[in-house]
């Protein structure tokens, strides 16, 4: 019961991270397809942060070697695909639908929590499990 909490705070923390490299790409550049730029961006940076702190406060995830934090990475990412599909899903979707920045974040923080849920799961029983 203890991992709830310490997971839903790094879940906030890697979503907050997430909007705020988001919001900082369509701030930088808000052309045809930065929408689209923001969110592969944010996405990028948050799987990194969220594969950081799972690994360390949720796993409890040390490396042998580099080639098999690499392994270990490229699992986590694989994982994070269908997770990012979900995401994406309300992120894009909310956006089509409400046409706003705030309407568009409101689903980026729906669909990653929703993912989020999902990802636990798909890391606890083939990402961490195969690494140890």
């Amino acid at each position: 019961m203890k991992l709830a909490p310490t997971y839903l705070l790094l879940a906030l923390i890697a979503t907050l991270f997430n909007i705020a490299v988001q919001d900082l790409c369509i701030r930088v550049y808000d052309g045809p397809y930065g929408v689209l730029l923001a969110a592969c961006g944010g996405t990028g940076a948050g799987l990194v942060l969220k594969y950081l702190l799972d690994k360390r406060y949720i796993f409890r995830f040390r490396a042998d070697s580099v080639s098999h934090e690499g392994r270990v990475f490229l699992l986590y990412t694989v994982a994070g695909l269908a997770t990012t599909v979900i995401f994406w899903s309300f992120e894009f979707g909310f956006d089509y639908l409400f046409d706003s920045r705030t309407a568009r974040y409101t689903g980026a923080v729906l669909g990653l929590a929703i993912g989020y849920l999902c990802k636990y799961q798909l890391d606890r029983r083939y990402v961490f499990l195969a690494a140890a």
